[in-house]
């Protein structure tokens, strides 16, 4: 099996949430098992800045630069195989990653903007893979798990 297939295989046709910040996304099926591993896409720093937010070089104004669209691109390959979508974010306002992303995916790819369910601002700093997931699970409507961890 191709590793593409691999990747969306978990998640194909699943409601799945995808936790989306400038460096580092990370999607779970939200069938997920805590402690299963996610499928991670991290956002490459070809110029050597990693994503500052108000950075000056290169930019005198220092107002936010898109990221790269190989990211954007990433991210919404990974999450194409999803049935429904919902996004988690941390930012507001130039900062937010998830909001970049959702923008990005309304203008070039209608198919999977109309599997987004919504863009919701959590602290992903400091939420643990079990709080995220149960979260999610409530958002859908699904049943926690009962192996005891979700």
């Amino acid at each position: 099996m191709p590793i593409m297939d691999q990747i969306a295989e978990p998640i194909r046709n699943k409601n799945v949430v995808a936790v989306i910040a400038f460096r580092q996304s990370n999607i779970y099926a939200t069938d997920a098992v805590p402690g299963e591993r996610p499928t991670r896409i991290v956002a490459t720093d070809p110029r050597g800045r990693f994503h500052k937010v108000g950075h000056h070089a290169g930019n005198p104004s220092g107002t936010y630069e898109d990221d790269s669209l190989e990211y954007w691109q990433a991210i919404t390959e990974a999450v194409a195989p999803a049935g429904a979508i919902l996004v988690f974010g941390h930012g507001g306002g130039k900062a937010n990653a998830s909001h970049h992303w959702v923008s990005y995916v309304e203008k070039h790819r209608p198919d999977i903007s109309a599997k987004l369910v919504a863009d919701v601002r959590i602290d992903i700093d400091h939420i643990d893979e079990r709080q995220l997931l149960r979260l999610a699970q409530r958002y859908f409507g699904e049943a926690p798990h009962r192996d005891g961890h979700a």
